[in-house]
């Protein structure tokens, strides 16, 4: 998998075994917005989960959202238990790179989220992005809920008409339901990284190509608000 082979996902046999507790420790706030990191959220709150490439530029997008009330980067869709940074490098754990965004569906909606996350990556390079090559960068939504899958389902579709009009290629961006794949925290240096190190490598970037506004069109309408209460822990 490594050392200049394509890229490719372990099996579960093949991942890396992890541990049962993780060895670092999560900050308790978010340096931007204040808030929590891992909890306890307010009530009415919902949870979303995007990997769109490198966590650290990808954060940052969904931190500088209106109504979104708190994010984390983190490990997810794959086998191994509490990985470091290190172990989902090797690509011997299975997990992309994602973000999870706390918001309020009062002020921004989950259609919206999904807007910005097609547009703030390329979403048909499969386990890459740009130049950050490796299976921990590829493009995916883990949902919360039916609602939140059907939404995401429809605005792939909607954004791939997009891409086709301009003549880029299929999206291979993976939606699957959260609940059976753990978020496990990154470690402590990596959350919010772009505001401690604002000079700090940024490797997101979007085809430039816009989605409709989800207000103005089928797939927006299929993300409706009050989706799910939030879990009290990351």
């Amino acid at each position: 998998m490594l050392f200049g082979r394509t890229p490719e996902l372990p099996t579960p046999e093949q991942a890396l075994k992890g541990r049962a507790t993780p060895e670092f420790e999560v900050p308790a706030r978010h340096t931007v917005l204040g808030n929590p990191l891992l909890g306890p959220y307010p009530d009415g709150l919902e949870i979303a989960d995007f990997g769109l490439g490198c966590f650290w530029g990808a954060e940052r997008k969904f931190w500088q959202t209106e109504g979104v009330w708190t994010t984390y980067v983190g490990y997810q869709g794959g086998y191994t238990e509490n990985p470091s940074y290190e172990e989902v490098c090797s690509g011997l754990t299975g997990h992309a790179e994602v973000v999870r965004v706390v918001f309020d569906p009062t002020r921004v909606s989950y259609a919206a989220l999904l807007k910005l996350f097609w547009e703030s990556h390329n979403p048909t390079q499969g386990f890459r992005q740009g130049n950050d090559v490796g299976t921990q960068y590829r493009s995916a939504i883990y949902t919360h809920s039916p609602e939140q899958e059907a939404g995401a389902v429809a605005s792939l579709d909607a954004y791939q008409q997009v891409l086709n009009a301009a003549g880029h290629g299929t999206i291979t961006t993976a939606i699957l339901p959260a609940a059976p794949r753990p978020f496990w925290p990154a470690e402590g240096y990596h959350q919010q990284y772009l505001d401690k190190n604002p000079d700090g490598y940024c490797g997101i970037g979007g085809t430039g190509l816009q989605l409709d506004s989800p207000s103005e069109t089928n797939w927006g309408r299929a993300c409706p608000t009050g989706i799910a209460p939030a879990p009290s822990e990351g």
